[in-house]
């Protein structure tokens, strides 16, 4: 493991270094092959900053992947943890892995979580010939009959999309929510392409996987989890106005090495903010099925740590953790 971080290391320092030797502006870190979401996160938020004169030089992008991101967060807590010019994309994966104790003993307090500036939106749907035309009536059903009802989701047992439902009905007064049934599938496509068949019930998900679902007929949305409806999508309610105060989104954003100091993290929390405000960053946002979701600094920390607790509760209850 350690020759890994190492190599890891002396690449980032490689990277970093243009062609006159010195060193770029600041890093970021994508704990990912590129192409997929912290891939994005990093080189579409460094492009705005440069862009809009946030940062004087384009951010360099290493990727880092590895143990659904474990790899890159114990390298930047063990060897990058005072580096002010350093920048890691995170996401809800992150913490929920933090919380769940999936990195192996690493604990969310030893990094600075900066921010998000957008989100997927979480969603429950089901099929369009479902009897459920609400939220409140999927609720009552499974309140009636725990068993009469399975979710399907492209997360395995205990991750995000399994806990999204349990989070609602926990609100409903559902006191045991372990006989809900669940059921993973290899991504969302196959989830949805289940529940229309009516195999599953309800499906619970992400709204960039059921946009084109959306268009064509074939599923009815029963909530969006956000703050407020989504943009582009205003006939689909939130759960908070039915009744259930619940906002899970599948947010983007970065961490900072803990051993910064309190100015260099600031510093980051402008820029980013400066990106969550621009023109550049909501057509960005408007052209990959992103909703709005800033929160940065103290505001982040706040929502993080009501969040990470409402997952540990849950995945104890469901035997994801001890």
């Amino acid at each position: 493991m350690k020759n890994r971080f190492m190599k890891a290391f002396v690449m980032s320092i490689a990277l970093g270094l243009g062609a006159a030797g010195t060193a770029a502006a600041a890093e970021c870190i994508a704990p990912a092959n590129p192409g997929g979401g912290w891939d994005f996160t990093c080189r579409q938020i460094g492009k705005v900053m440069f862009d809009i004169g946030a940062i004087d030089k384009p951010i360099q992008v290493t990727n880092m992947a590895g143990a659904g991101g474990g790899i890159a967060y114990n390298y930047v807590v063990a060897e990058r943890n005072k580096d002010e010019d350093l920048i890691v994309a995170a996401s809800s994966a992150t913490t929920t892995r933090l919380a769940q104790n999936a990195y192996a003993g690493m604990t969310a307090d030893q990094v600075r979580f900066l921010g998000s500036v957008g989100g997927d939106p979480g969603i429950i749907m089901v099929g369009a010939k479902s009897p459920f035309k609400s939220l409140n009536d999927l609720v009552d059903a499974i309140k009636k009959d725990p068993q009469s009802v399975a979710f399907a989701g492209g997360s395995i047992a205990g991750g995000f999309d399994h806990i999204k439902p349990l989070m609602i009905l926990q609100r409903a007064g559902v006191e045991d929510v372990t006989k809900v049934r669940y059921v993973a599938f290899n991504g969302g496509g196959e989830a949805i392409t289940q529940t229309i068949g009516g195999f599953t019930q309800a499906m619970s998900g992400d709204m960039s996987e059921v946009i084109g679902f959306i268009k064509s007929g074939d599923i009815r949305v029963l909530a969006v989890l956000t703050e407020e409806r989504v943009p582009g999508f205003d006939d689909i309610p939130t759960a908070k106005e039915q009744g259930f105060d619940v906002v899970a989104v599948n947010w983007r954003g970065l961490f900072v090495p803990k051993g910064i100091s309190d100015e260099a993290f600031q510093k980051w929390a402008d820029r980013l903010q400066k990106v969550a405000d621009s023109e550049e960053w909501k057509k960005i946002m408007a052209t990959n099925g992103l909703a709005p979701f800033t929160k940065v600094g103290a505001k982040f920390q706040a929502y993080l740590d009501g969040v990470t607790a409402e997952i540990q509760k849950i995945s104890k209850e469901l035997g994801v953790i001890k």
